[in-house]
């Protein structure tokens, strides 16, 4: 049999340490990111210093033992651990003879092979775009491989007279590509808007799953799908070991019984040094994280850097405008520990996303936190008002339902914004 599966490009890693405590802990998330981006690591290296070389990012030194090790162990690219300006990249490339990578080009790489929706795919188009701009040079020409929403012809040029530089025709294109996204990106959002509206407008409970990517989260949501709905496999999200699986928010509709519902989303995963474009162009993405009375915090446990992970989710939530949300942190993958689950403490859980016991504890909790200011109420409806009755049942939890000969009698909790709908039907 041939073997028509393209080999991993070989990948040499290397970062500068400023006396970072969570250096470490960079460098294995990029060897990760690296893996994720079908890149095989073959080695690495580091340098400390206190600051900074501002034209090459390492000394002298470091970057001929990089380029010694790198082709040595028949690297082709040399990827580094964090984002480095125009200058540095262009001689780094002239010293080592390898193809340079930074950890932000490194993530929309990953990103732009992971986009499946128009949105997506959009949003991940302007974030390269926005990088892209600062780094033109006059003697390059990216354009060639830029097909944006805006298209790259020249037609538009053709009067700007011949003294106008390459560079400001291709700054001149970008901007225009750029423009031409954010105007389509604003189209798709506003369809997303709507359909988020309505969402909004079912008055049913909202829980969003956030997190560091490969924390668990699309298992959390499928085990959730599988123990309270009738599971069809068009209704399960993607699974798969590996940092950004799938960049897509996916909605579903939870039903836990007694007449509980609420509406769950699994957000796209966050990472440590989140390029800030990216930030930016994904706001709309994470909007089901900014509308949702309650957070799912999914954490790996098993992972030694869980609290670095934490701090990573937290920072992410605040600058997208999500920081003050309710949330309840989940601390998955309780079976790679060797400690007991499922168990809750506080507003705290310890579980399997893989265990059903575990996902009915999770529901549990989170049904406390979303429905706990759910007032009971006893109230009398007219026999002939099934709308009211349908909507009860729908948007409320019905406790106790009797027909008597003057009217429907019943026992709901109901949520707050919804009481003052049912004020003429409350028995004192």
């Amino acid at each position: 049999m041939i073997d028509n599966k393209p080999k991993a490009i070989k990948a040499f890693i290397a970062g500068v340490n400023l006396d970072d405590p969570n250096f470490d802990y960079y460098m294995n998330e990029l060897a990760n990111l690296v893996e994720a981006n079908n890149m095989e690591v073959v080695g690495q290296a580091r340098q400390n210093l206190q600051t900074i070389v501002a034209g090459t990012y390492f000394g002298v030194g470091k970057i001929n033992e990089i380029k010694n090790m790198a082709h040595g162990l028949k690297a082709k690219v040399l990827v580094l651990n964090d984002e480095l300006t125009p200058v540095q990249i262009r001689n780094l490339e002239k010293l080592t003879k390898l193809r340079v990578i930074d950890r932000t080009e490194l993530i929309l790489e990953i990103f732009a092979s992971r986009a499946r929706t128009k949105q997506a795919k959009l949003q991940v188009q302007l974030a390269r775009l926005q990088y892209e701009l600062p780094r033109l040079h006059p003697s390059e020409n990216n354009l060639d491989q830029q097909r944006g929403s805006g298209g790259s012809s020249s037609g538009g040029f053709a009067n700007r007279g011949a003294g106008e530089s390459k560079l400001e025709l291709n700054r001149r294109t970008i901007g225009k590509q750029i423009s031409a996204i954010k105007k389509e990106l604003k189209a798709v959002a506003g369809q997303e808007e709507i359909k988020a509206s309505r969402r909004n407008q079912s008055l049913l409970p909202k829980v969003a799953l956030v997190g560091y990517t490969n924390a668990g989260k699309s298992t959390t949501m499928n085990g959730l799908l599988k123990a309270f709905s009738d599971l069809d496999d068009d209704k399960q999200v993607f699974v798969k070991n590996m940092l950004f699986a799938t960049l897509d928010t996916s909605v579903r509709r939870i039903d836990i019984g007694n007449n509980f519902s609420f509406i769950l989303s699994d957000t796209v995963g966050f990472i440590s040094k989140l390029p800030h474009n990216l930030v930016e162009s994904f706001k709309a993405t994470l909007q089901e994280a900014r509308d949702a009375d309650l957070l799912v915090n999914v954490v790996d446990s098993s992972d030694p850097n869980m609290l670095q992970m934490i701090r990573t989710t937290q920072q992410v939530l605040e600058e997208i405008g999500a920081g003050n949300i309710p949330m309840i942190t989940a601390y998955n993958k309780a079976d790679l520990t060797d400690r007991s689950y499922p168990q809750i403490e506080g507003k705290d859980i310890l579980y399997s996303a893989n265990d059903k016991k575990s996902i009915k504890m999770l529901a549990d909790l989170i049904s406390k936190q979303v429905f706990n200011n759910y007032e009971k109420f006893k109230l009398k409806l007219p026999l002939t008002d099934g709308k009211t009755l349908a909507y009860l049942h729908e948007h409320a939890h019905v406790i106790e339902e009797n027909y008597q000969d003057d009217g429907i009698y019943l026992v709901a909790q109901i949520a707050p914004s919804d009481q003052a709908n049912f004020q003429k039907f409350i028995l004192n």
